[in-house]
C-alpha cells in the first residue's frame, strides 16, 4: 500500500516590525507631501534663519552691553573696573563665554519660551518689556489697516463699474502713485506738508501715546486721546497701503462683473444696487480676504521707522532704542517677534488660500 506524499510544511512568515528603508521613504514622502507640512517647515527654518542672523550680526556691531552698562555706572563715581565687574554681573548670561555657547544656550531658552531679561531693568523679562509696546504698535497699525481697506475697496469697486473713463484714469494714476510711496516717506511727507506748510496740525503736541495726566483705561478721555495721538502713524500707513488695494479691487471686480451669473442678473432686470451688493461685492472682496492678514503683518514689520519719525513709542521706538544702547536680549526679541508676525501671516495667507483653493495644493504637490 502506497503510502501519500505529504505536502511540506508551510513556512513560517514573521512580519517585520520595522518597515524596510523604501517603505520609510514612502512615509517620509506621503508626509512631505502634504502642503500644510511643507509650508510651516518652510516658516519655521525662515525664523530659525533669521533669528540665528540676528544672534550673531548683533554681537558684530561696535560697542557691547558691558560697556555701555559700565559707562552707565561709572558716572555715578565708580570705577572704570568696578564698573565694568558690576555691569558683567547684572547680564543674565556670561558675556565671557564662547559665542556658540551663547548661541545655543540662547535656544535652548527660547524653546522653553525665555526671552532673557531686560538690561538695565531690574527682574524685567523682555516678553513682558516687549508687550507695554506692541499693543500700541497694532492698534495704529490695525485702524491704518482698516482705513485703507474701507476706503480702497470701496473707491477700487467704483473704478470697476466705470472703468476706461475718466474717474477710473484719475484714480488707477493716484493708486499706483500712492502704493510707489514708502511709509517713512509718508510720515516725513505728513509732517512738513500738514505741520510745516500748511500748519493744519500741531506736531509737537502729538508726539507719544498719550497725554500726560491721562490714565490708561475703558474710558472716553483715555480712548479719545489715544486715537488723538495714534492719528500721525494711522494716516501714515493707510496713505501708503490704500493705492494697492483700490488697484486690486478694481481688477477684482472687473473679473466678477465678466461672470455668466451678473449678466444673468442683469437679463432678469435686476437693479444694478441689488446686483452691485449681492453678486458682484460679495464676491470681489472674498477673495481678498486672506491678504489683510498679511497686510497687518507687512505693517507690523515695517513699523519701525515710521514709529521712530513720528515718535510714537511702539515696537519701532522700542528696536531703535535697544540697538542704541546694546540691549541684546530685547534686540532678539523684538526682530523674533516682527519676524514671526510677517512669516506667520504670509502662512496663513497660504494656507487660506490653499483651503480656498485646491489647485494651489496640488500645484505645490507637483514641484
Amino acid at each position: 500500500m502506497a503510502i501519500p506524499a505529504q505536502a511540506p510544511p508551510a513556512e513560517e512568515v514573521v512580519a517585520d516590525p520595522v518597515p524596510p528603508p523604501d517603505r520609510r521613504r514612502s512615509i517620509l514622502a506621503r508626509i512631505w507631501g502634504v502642503y500644510a507640512i511643507r509650508r510651516i517647515v518652510y516658516a519655521l527654518s525662515v525664523v530659525w534663519l533669521v533669528t540665528t542672523g540676528t544672534f550673531f550680526m548683533i554681537r558684530a556691531m561696535p560697542g557691547d552691553p558691558v560697556e555701555v552698562l559700565a559707562g552707565k555706572l561709572s558716572m555715578s563715581g565708580l570705577t572704570m573696573d568696578v564698573a565694568r565687574v558690576r555691569a558683567e554681573q547684572a547680564l543674565a548670561w556670561d558675556p565671557n563665554a564662547n559665542i556658540f555657547v551663547q548661541y545655543f544656550e540662547y535656544l535652548g531658552n527660547l524653546l522653553r519660551g525665555d526671552f532673557g531679561m531686560v538690561i538695565g531693568l531690574h527682574n524685567t523679562s523682555v516678553l513682558d518689556h516687549i508687550m507695554k509696546y506692541l499693543p500700541w504698535t497694532l492698534f495704529s497699525v490695525g485702524l491704518g489697516v482698516v482705513v485703507a481697506i474701507l476706503l480702497g475697496m470701496g473707491v477700487g469697486m467704483i473704478m470697476a463699474y466705470y472703468r476706461n473713463g475718466l474717474f477710473d484714469h484719475i484714480m488707477s494714476a493716484v493708486a499706483s502713485t500712492l502704493s510707489a510711496i514708502p511709509n517713512y516717506l509718508g510720515a516725513m511727507a505728513l509732517i512738513l506738508i500738514g505741520s510745516t506748510w500748511l500748519g493744519l496740525f500741531d506736531f509737537w503736541d502729538m508726539r507719544g501715546r498719550i497725554s500726560i495726566g491721562v490714565e490708561p483705561g475703558f474710558t472716553g478721555e483715555f480712548i479719545g486721546d489715544a486715537l488723538y495721538h495714534a492719528i500721525l502713524p494711522l494716516i501714515t500707513y493707510a496713505f501708503t497701503i490704500t493705492g494697492g488695494w483700490m488697484l486690486v479691487m478694481k481688477a477684482s471686480t472687473t473679473e466678477v462683473l465678466g461672470e455668466d451669473y451678473v449678466t444673468v442678473a442683469r437679463a432678469r432686470g435686476l437693479k444694478g444696487r441689488r446686483i452691485g451688493m449681492s453678486y458682484v461685492g460679495r464676491n470681489s472682496i472674498l477673495p481678498l480676504i486672506p491678504q489683510v492678514a498679511l497686510a497687518i503683518g507687512t505693517l507690523v514689520g515695517g513699523a519701525v521707522i515710521v514709529e521712530k519719525i513720528l515718535f510714537y513709542p511702539g515696537i519701532g521706538e522700542l528696536l531703535i532704542g535697544s540697538i542704541t544702547t546694546r540691549d541684546y536680549p530685547v534686540i532678539q526679541g523684538v526682530v523674533l517677534i516682527l519676524t514671526c508676525a510677517v512669516i506667520f501671516t504670509n502662512l496663513l495667507v497660504d494656507l487660506l488660500n490653499s483651503w480656498i483653493d485646491p489647485r494651489i495644493r496640488k500645484e505645490g504637490a507637483s514641484t
